[in-house]
């Protein structure tokens, strides 16, 4: 009879124990594992005069600020990629250790601003550059004139010289945005 009961408990705990699965192997794996971007910092500096500087940061989103920009004038623009923690934000590396992952491209509207990656900018691995750091020539601005950049996670492939060498926006095919911002450039 003491074994019979030993045998039922074992049993019972058997059971209970499997019926505590919470299901994890339900859910599929996030491919994509990475901090979340909280604020992007643009950073303008002017070539010819390294007192210019000019510095949005963008939220959510929402930019604080909008640039002035000079026909004429070319800008050292670095980019700032930052993960929000508890109560404030820090710079990420993980753009710069995943490169090969990642791609930035550029897109004026209502701005000629001709965009050329930086020789000191991060390289991938296919020789292309990632675009953190560029250089802005202004042709020319109007009073509704902004500037859309986008991280681009993923890219099936990417190609810096688009549209053409002199004008470096940059391409991709496949992949998704992991920031698409937008600010004005009056």
């Amino acid at each position: 009879m003491k074994k019979l009961f030993n045998i039922t408990l074992l049993l019972l705990a058997a059971v209970f124990i499997l019926s505590c699965r919470n299901g994890d192997d339900d859910i599929p794996e996030d491919i994509h594992e990475h901090d979340e971007i909280g604020r992007v910092v643009l950073t303008l500096t002017n070539k010819a005069n390294a007192t210019d500087v000019q510095t949005v940061n963008v939220i959510g989103g929402v930019a604080d600020s909008h640039l002035h920009l000079h026909q004429g004038d070319t800008y050292i623009a670095a980019l700032d990629f930052q993960i929000k923690h508890n109560d404030h934000y820090d710079s990420s590396d993980e753009i710069i250790e995943e490169k090969d992952h990642h791609f930035i491209t550029f897109s004026p509207a209502d701005a000629d601003i001709k965009v050329i990656r930086a020789a000191d900018d991060i390289v991938r691995t296919d020789g292309q550059r990632l675009g953190m750091k560029t250089e802005w020539t202004i042709t020319s601005v109007t009073s509704t004139g902004k500037m859309n950049i986008k991280l681009i996670h993923e890219p099936t492939s990417v190609n810096q010289n688009y549209p053409s060498a002199s004008n470096q926006l940059g391409q991709t095919v496949g992949g998704e945005s992991d920031v698409d911002i937008t600010v004005e450039t009056h």
